[in-house]
């Protein structure tokens, strides 16, 4: 487990902020029709015109800047040429590395009008990740990160996805500790002043179950149902959780007003 400066923390804040940039500019642009091949094109110009390099790209040579993940496939989908179709969910996990620390988060969107037991899968989901956000304090857990997002979304008859995991984060895409979405109140590793994480459920409308396609990459739910996937990278600051990422460009684009990330917002000096 690397503990991060607060010099660092702020250097890991600019790349987060470059993929929740990236993210905003992408949500102007998923829509009925667009391949996410074009997405990817456009991913990977927009980090490269705001200093940065695509985290992603040859990264344990995944061929592009972008994981894309229309609905039954849960992450890690590879980019194509099939254009997306209305009442289509898509996760978009993004990465980017400036002044050698990764950014990495993710959001999943609605192609058009979706169901409405698809929009619930994706509320919840995200609520999820703010619950296991409010556990991300010094002292508090692995298991308690892990246990409140299971919790939340296992309430509502979702499954959790056990196989994959979130994760430590900063000069390497993937530190100590893993954080899963399931777990025990208690247990696991103990979190300490100047730790960074990326925090990620992965849930799935029906069985946890997944299967992995013959590209290597693609994960998909074993029955085909949606599966969704929001992600967070948090700092630990002053002894609690501090929001390094923000979905407030996606959410100026497509209109939406919250305030979910408030209580964990950099404080402003007055």
């Amino acid at each position: 487990m690397i503990l991060k400066t607060a010099e660092e923390i702020e250097k890991m804040r600019e790349s987060a902020l470059i993929v929740s940039k990236t993210l905003g500019m992408l949500a102007g642009e998923i829509k009925p029709g667009i391949t996410t091949l074009a997405l990817d094109a456009l991913a990977e110009e927009y980090i490269r015109d705001h200093g940065a390099i695509p985290g992603f790209l040859g990264l344990y040579d995944f061929p592009n800047t972008l994981c894309v993940s229309p609905n039954a496939q849960v992450v890690h989908g590879i980019p194509n040429d099939t254009p997306l179709e209305e009442g289509d969910i898509l996760s978009v996990d993004c990465g980017a590395l400036k002044n050698g620390f990764y950014g990495d988060h993710a959001y999943t969107f609605a192609v058009g009008h979706i169901a409405p037991e698809t929009e619930k899968l994706l509320r919840i989901t995200k609520e999820s990740l703010y619950a296991g956000i409010e556990q991300f304090r010094a002292g508090n857990r692995v298991g308690d990160v892990a246990q409140a997002i299971q919790k939340y979304t296992e309430a509502e008859g979702y499954g959790v996805v056990r196989e994959l995991v979130g994760h430590g984060l900063g000069t390497e895409m993937h530190e100590a500790p893993e954080m899963p979405n399931y777990g025990r109140r208690g247990q696991g590793k103990q979190f300490k002043e100047g730790l960074v994480v990326a925090i990620e459920p992965m849930i799935n409308q029906g069985t946890r179950r997944i299967k992995q396609l013959k590209d290597g990459w693609t994960i998909l739910t074993a029955d085909g149902k949606p599966s969704a996937h929001f992600e967070h990278n948090v700092a630990i600051v002053n002894g609690a959780p501090q929001l390094l990422s923000t979905f407030d460009y996606v959410y100026e684009v497509l209109g939406i007003k919250s305030t979910e990330e408030d209580p964990y917002r950099k404080a402003i000096a007055s």
